[in-house]
């Protein structure tokens, strides 16, 4: 999870991070960090994932105690999802996102000026922005593919 600050307000975003090819499977925003918002991440991830693959997710989580709370334990569970998270000060577990929170962070956010948008505009500017990753965020390691491109060259996708 992470925090957007503008003179409007703040918006959380709560990504999933697939590790198979650094795309964004999923995400919410809320003005709350709170347990509802953790609580609606996993679902946000299993509307991308097709059925033969949910056997295989696991999703780690560094959201502290929102991520081990009996409703999104249950949320997991129920989806078949095994769950994985930090031990306490242990952030090379979460380098991925964190790798893309200072990416997305330095490409869209900083150093711009947020005076008169509001926090409706800000949510739109993090899905396209997100949305762009996955469709055009060209990776090295994926073969200089984006994560999009890299699914369909693997059948995943269409």
């Amino acid at each position: 999870m992470t925090q957007f600050s503008i003179p409007a307000g703040k918006l959380c975003l709560s990504p999933v991070l697939d590790c198979l090819d650094g795309a964004i499977a999923g995400w919410t925003t809320s003005t709350s960090p709170n347990a509802e918002m953790a609580n609606s991440m996993p679902g946000a991830a299993l509307d991308t994932t097709a059925d033969r693959e949910r056997r295989r997710l696991v999703i780690h989580s560094d959201c502290g105690c929102r991520c081990r709370r009996p409703g999104w334990i249950g949320i997991c569970g129920e989806a078949g999802m095994a769950r994985s998270v930090s031990r306490r000060g242990c952030s090379p577990d979460n380098s991925r996102m964190e790798a893309f929170f200072g990416t997305m962070k330095t490409d869209m956010f900083r150093g711009r000026g947020w005076a008169g948008v509001t926090l409706d505009e800000l949510g739109r500017r993090i899905n396209a922005n997100i949305e762009r990753h996955n469709a055009t965020g060209i990776k090295r390691s994926l073969g200089s593919m984006s994560p999009l491109q890299y699914r369909r060259s693997l059948g995943l996708t269409s």
